[in-house]
C-alpha cells in the first residue's frame, strides 16, 4: 500500500515525539511492504514567527493534499500573550474546522507494567480499557459570539456554548458505533441541570439510543462522572461528551495511566467504518497525542514518544484499515514495557530509563 501521510510537528516536544512515530512507521513499512510518502509543514508558534499565523496557506494544501495526518503539539510560554490576537492553538483548531474533524477519540487503557505509576491504587485500576469520545468542533471553543471588551465597569468577556441537533447527534452515533463492538455500555455526559445545551443533548441522546437497542445507555452529569473517573473507572467503556467537558475529563482520566506520554487520540470526520476498512479519498483524519507541547522538557531528549506513536498506530487503523500493523506497534510498546525499560515520566528510582530516541528505536526494533 502506498499513502501521504502530513506530519506536522510543531512547537516543543511536538517534532521529538513525532519522529521516533516516523521511525516505526518506517519499520512498519519494510515488515509489511507498504510505502509511505511524508509531507511537513509548519503549525502553532513557530508557524506564527515565520508566517504571522498558526496555519499557513502552505501547510494547509500539504494536509489536504494528504491521506492522513500525525500532529505533534503546539504553544509554549513564548506565545502566552492573552492580548495576542493569534494564538498557537488556532493553528489546531483551524485544522479541525477545515477538516471538519467532529470526533475525538481518546483511549484510556492501563499498562499492567505501569499501573505502580498511577496515583491510584491498584485495585481500583483493574480492568480499565475505555474510549473517551469528545465533540471536537462546537461548544464553548467554537460558539459566537466570543469576544473581551472593556467598559466604565471593568473588562469583560463572553464566550457562547452552542449546539445544534445534528452537532450532537453525529458524534453521539460514532460512540454508540464503538460501544457495539465493545462492552455494549455508554456514558453520555452532560450538565443538564443547569445547561439548556446539556438539555438538547440528553433529548438527543435518548432518541440515538433507540437506534441502537443492543447497547446500554448511561446518562451522568459531567461532574459526577470526573469522581466515579476516580472512584470506578472500571465502570466505563464508551464516554461521549461535549467539546470542553471531553476535553477536561480526558486530561483526568489520562492520570490513570500514570502519564499522559502514553495516551493518543484520534480526530475522525465521519462515522468508524463498520467492516473496518476506511475508504480512501476525502478530507483525512489527524492524529495526536493527548499531551501539550511540554515546553519545560523540549530539547532534552527525555520526552515520552508512546502517545504520539499510539497515535500512529491509530492511524494505521482508522485512516487505512491496517489493523495487523496497528496492533503490531501496540504489541511492540507492551513488549518493551514488560522488558522494564521507562522514559522520565513513568520511570522508577533505579530502573532502566532511557531518552526519547532510545526507547522509540527499541519500539521500532520489536517492530521491524
Amino acid at each position: 500500500m502506498k499513502a501521504k501521510i502530513a506530519i506536522l510537528g510543531g512547537d516543543g516536544i511536538g517534532p521529538e515525539v513525532t519522529a521516533e512515530s516516523m521511525k516505526v512507521l518506517e519499520a512498519i513499512g519494510s515488515r509489511y511492504g507498504h510505502e509511505f510518502e511524508y509531507s511537513t509543514g509548519p503549525v502553532g508558534g513557530n508557524a506564527i514567527d515565520d508566517f504571522g499565523e498558526a496555519l499557513p496557506a502552505k501547510t494547509e494544501a500539504v494536509v489536504l493534499a494528504s491521506d492522513a495526518v500525525l500532529f505533534g503539539a503546539v504553544g509554549g510560554p513564548k506565545w502566552d500573550d492573552p492580548a495576542a490576537k493569534t494564538r498557537p492553538e488556532d493553528g489546531i483548531l483551524a485544522l479541525r474546522k477545515t477538516l471538519g474533524l467532529f470526533a475525538n477519540l481518546r483511549p484510556v487503557k492501563i499498562y499492567p507494567e505501569l499501573i505502580n505509576a498511577s496515583p491510584l491504587r491498584p485495585e481500583r485500576l483493574e480492568g480499565v480499557d475505555m474510549i473517551i469520545v469528545r465533540e471536537l468542533t462546537g461548544g464553548l471553543y467554537f460558539g459566537k459570539p466570543k469576544k473581551r471588551w472593556e467598559t466604565s465597569r471593568g473588562r469583560r468577556a463572553v464566550d457562547t456554548l452552542k449546539y445544534t441537533e445534528q452537532e450532537i447527534a453525529r458524534v453521539l452515533r460514532v460512540g454508540f458505533e464503538l460501544a457495539k463492538n465493545r462492552r455494549k455500555r455508554l456514558h453520555s455526559l452532560d450538565k443538564m441541570n443547569v445547561l439548556e445545551s446539556s438539555r438538547l443533548w440528553r433529548e438527543v441522546a435518548i432518541e440515538v439510543g433507540q437506534e441502537y437497542p443492543d447497547v446500554e445507555l448511561i446518562h451522568m452529569l459531567a461532574d459526577n462522572a470526573a469522581m466515579q473517573l476516580v472512584m470506578r473507572p472500571a465502570e466505563f467503556d464508551v464516554i461521549v461528551a461535549e467539546n470542553m467537558f471531553g476535553d477536561i475529563l480526558s486530561d483526568e482520566a489520562s492520570v490513570l495511566t500514570g502519564s499522559m506520554g502514553m495516551l493518543p487520540s484520534a480526530s475522525l470526520s465521519s462515522l468508524p467504518p463498520a467492516d473496518g476498512k476506511p475508504k480512501r479519498g476525502g478530507k483525512p483524519a489527524l492524529y495526536e497525542p493527548i499531551h501539550g507541547s511540554a515546553p519545560d522538557i523540549a530539547g532534552q531528549g527525555i520526552a515520552n514518544p508512546c502517545a504520539s506513536i499510539l497515535s500512529a498506530a491509530m492511524l494505521l487503523r482508522w485512516s487505512f484499515g491496517l489493523h495487523e500493523e496497528a496492533d503490531a506497534i501496540e504489541s511492540a510498546i507492551e513488549g518493551v514495557l514488560s522488558e522494564g525499560y521507562r522514559t522520565m515520566d513513568i520511570g522508577v528510582p533505579g530502573g532502566n530509563t532511557l531518552g526519547t530516541t532510545e526507547f522509540g528505536d527499541l519500539i521500532a526494533g520489536r517492530v521491524g
